[in-house]
């Protein structure tokens, strides 16, 4: 059995019933593989059976600790029902991208079962160009986005005869781990709850002077103050030596319709944007694609925004998750991330000026994101016993939105790396990737990209009942590309082509 870590827990926690802590990928496929068969369930069941071994996650199922007394356990179940995991479904005619939208919202709207492997996968037929979509759907606290993507490139082949890296021949027998019962685990939970202490005493020199930068409590009063004086009596103790001492950022986010507790129900909308472009964006300016990416974002807020007669007077704030993940623990899988919190200059109607703004505010995100310690996250969540985290969850839950409290951020915005070749599901060519994540209370807005081919894949997720259609907002990032593109083009055709792009 393998434990979760505090991190890994946080995201269970986190989970009402308004609330879903899983994450999921749409692909978008040829119909027909290279051999002619089709892409449906019964090929998706067989490409993730022989690669089972390979998938501890898909395997991994949920044993609870009594009381909530310590962190629960993965116990590698290696017989599940993988008929209930992968299921097929079709869209009505004319099976256009709202439809398929609309159906993406519906099924990530809905909990994973936790008696089960906490994973699914939907085969969708009936789109309108012949293409079959496959949406994967995993619990965030088996995967983060790293892992995500490891999950997927395992699923996914880079030929058409799915052996890329592989040996052929039958995949190895999977022994799957007997369930505990109820008194090991309780036993489990005691010796857990003797070590709590001791991990509350090994937490808190590292986390407690940086609290005010933990992004889900930052916000809460008296947070600040803790954080502050934990750094004055570490450099008390240091003698005043020790270098300099990053101060919690000043960051805050202004009041939007985002800023509210979310319904059960989503929205989504998704599409794709020139990677090409962007690069040129990117070699023109001297910044990085990063950096155009969220200056896309920023343009496109600001303009549904300001279209709706809501854009505030300040910048906006985002979450931009990082990760920490080492290369020795390269498929270990689980949560290795943090977060950084930078501003969004959509105070600023220059598009030049928004991109340097940003180039300048990731510098600086940057800068002090590595003088935090990579535990940070879940060092914090430590200082919370286990059987108290579901009520912390809940209590934050019940902030979010609240006047007069200033809420930690206004969206999430998520830039993942994906693969530069074509990739294949047991043969059939994949077309698209979107990234479809999640909202939380207070940050009711999600916009995670990923690269693909020469495209860059935008997927927004918003709640049902603060945002009535998402589609102008993906319009709206199109058109924030454009400008950049457009002033890019003035810049080069008026400045000697000598600057050097940063990567």
């Amino acid at each position: 059995m393998r434990q979760l870590t505090s991190l890994d827990a946080q995201f269970l926690a986190m989970e009402n019933a308004r609330v879903q802590g899983h994450v999921s990928v749409l692909g978008v496929y040829e119909s027909h593989t290279a051999t002619g068969l089709p892409l449906d369930a019964d090929l998706v069941r067989d490409v993730i059976g022989s690669r089972l071994h390979l998938l501890p996650t898909f395997r991994w199922r949920l044993a609870e600790v009594p009381f909530a007394l310590d962190y629960p356990y993965w116990v590698d179940d290696g017989t599940f029902d993988i008929e209930y995991h992968v299921r097929e479904l079709a869209l009505p005619s004319p099976g256009d991208a709202g439809q398929l939208a609309e159906q993406v919202a519906r099924i990530i709207g809905r909990q994973l079962d936790r008696a089960r492997p906490l994973w699914e996968v939907y085969v969708i037929h009936g789109l309108a160009d012949g293409g079959v979509a496959v949406l994967t759907k995993m619990h965030h606290a088996a995967v983060d986005g790293v892992s995500g993507a490891e999950v997927m490139s395992i699923l996914l082949d880079e030929t058409t005869d799915g052996t890329t890296g592989r040996a052929r021949g039958p995949a190895p027998e999977v022994l799957a781990e007997s369930f505990p019962s109820e008194v090991e685990m309780l036993g489990r939970g005691l010796v857990g709850l003797l070590r709590q202490p001791f991990r509350v005493l090994r937490a808190g020199p590292t986390a407690l002077p940086h609290l005010d930068d933990v992004p889900t409590i930052r916000h809460l009063p008296g947070v600040k103050a803790v954080a502050r004086s934990s750094r004055l009596v570490k450099r008390a103790f240091r003698g005043g030596a020790g270098g300099a001492t990053w101060r919690g950022s000043d960051i805050s986010a202004p009041r939007t319709r985002f800023q509210a507790r979310v319904s059960p129900h989503r929205r989504v909308a998704f599409g794709s944007l020139s990677l090409d472009e962007v690069k040129d964006v990117k070699n023109t300016f001297g910044c990085t694609v990063n950096d155009v990416v969220l200056a896309i974002c920023t343009a496109g807020l600001r303009s549904w925004l300001g279209d709706q007669s809501e854009l505030p007077d300040e910048p906006l704030a985002s979450f931009i998750p990082m990760s920490v993940r080492t290369p020795e623990q390269r498929g270990t899988f689980g949560n290795r991330v943090s977060v950084m919190l930078t501003a969004l200059p959509t105070d600023e109607a220059d598009p030049v000026v928004r991109l340097s703004r940003i180039n300048d505010a990731m510098r600086d995100a940057k800068e002090r994101h590595r003088a935090l310690p990579a535990s940070l996250l879940q060092d914090a969540n430590h200082f919370i016993p286990p059987a108290l985290f579901a009520q912390a969850a809940r209590a934050t839950s019940r902030l979010a939105g609240l006047r007069g409290l200033n809420q930690p951020a206004n969206v999430m915005i998520s830039n993942v790396p994906g693969p530069s070749a074509p990739l294949y599901l047991g043969g059939a060519r994949q077309r698209a990737q979107f990234p479809v994540s999640g909202v939380l209370d207070g940050i009711g807005i999600n916009i995670t990209v990923m690269s693909y081919l020469d495209s860059l894949e935008f997927g927004i997720v918003v709640d049902r009942e603060l945002v009535d259609d998402p589609w102008p907002i993906l319009d709206a990032l199109r058109a924030g590309l454009d400008e950049l593109r457009d002033a890019a083009h003035a810049a080069n055709s008026t400045v000697p082509q000598s600057r050097k792009a940063t990567k």
